[in-house]
């Protein structure tokens, strides 16, 4: 039987037509795993400092935080601190990208539990801790979204 080319293959099925339009779009990508598109999440997160610890989170996350991340499989996408008052002295915000919930739940608990961040985290809050409140929400690319890397 000669193979079927993948626009013939989703032309004969009327049902391709009723796909939600992120399905749709990922199954269109001509580059990566559209599995891989269709579950990734992102995580946007806003870290509240405490009163004059701003600096010195920024510190933990730029000599410490970013590489433990990495060890344990949190993909870091972009880590922003506002430009206007009053947010700019307390502030950072950043997004970090997961394969899936599943995969960010396990990833974070791998990090909590590390030695090494618990250590690291520690010796960080010995004046005080660094952070008053963490905001998350978890993330999809809507289907006209420009892809990210």
């Amino acid at each position: 039987m000669p193979r079927m080319q993948r626009r013939t293959l989703l032309q004969s099925f009327p049902l391709a037509a009723l796909l939600p339009a992120s399905l749709w779009a990922a199954s269109q990508q001509e580059h990566g795993d559209s599995t891989l598109a269709a579950t990734t999440v992102y995580e946007l997160r806003v870290y509240h400092a405490a009163a004059g610890k701003l600096t010195e989170l920024l510190a933990r996350f730029r000599d410490h935080t970013l590489k433990l991340f990495e060890k344990h499989g949190i993909k870091s996408v972009a880590y922003w601190t506002p430009v206007d008052e009053p947010e700019k002295s307390n502030t950072l915000i950043y997004v970090l990208q997961h394969p899936n919930r599943e995969a960010a739940a396990g990833n974070w608990k791998s990090f909590q539990d590390d030695p090494e961040w618990k250590s690291v985290k520690e010796k960080s809050e010995a004046n005080g801790k660094l952070v008053d409140k963490i905001d998350s929400t978890y993330l999809s690319l809507t289907d006209f979204s420009p892809r990210l890397p």
